[in-house]
């Protein structure tokens, strides 16, 4: 019946499975995550790409990179914790979506998921507040 009602309206039907994945894995990335620590560091990346433009002095601009890329690999590490809680539920739903869309759509649905999440991605982080 679910499928029924999926293959009616594939493209409404991946606009609303794409807001609702999105939603909750950005949930689940704000929870799981510092966010304050997190608006600090962009913050310090901010300022030191401010810094890298501004200076010429090869032994400054190793410095700078080897701060930038220390404040990176530890965004990088925060932002594991969420992708292990959510990928093999995503995995799941990815599997059966696939089975239900590919007969109506072919292999562009996943096309129009993409297009879907990066816009409600954009949109979800900044209503949340989310870094």
């Amino acid at each position: 019946m679910i499928t029924e009602m999926l293959s009616v309206q594939p493209k409404y039907s991946i606009a609303m499975f794409s807001v609702l994945v999105t939603l909750v894995s950005t949930m689940v990335q704000k929870w799981l995550t510092n966010q304050e620590h997190l608006k600090t560091l962009k913050a310090r990346q901010k300022e030191l790409q401010k810094e890298i433009k501004k200076t010429k002095d090869p032994t400054l601009l190793q410095g700078i990179n080897k701060e930038m890329m220390d404040i990176t690999m530890v965004m990088f590490k925060s932002s594991m914790k969420p992708m292990f809680v959510t990928i093999i539920p995503f995995l799941l739903l990815f599997s059966r979506l696939k089975g239900v869309y590919v007969p109506v759509l072919g292999s562009s649905w996943i096309w129009y998921y993409l297009g879907y999440s990066i816009v409600a991605s954009m949109i979800i982080r900044k209503v949340f507040k989310v870094a």
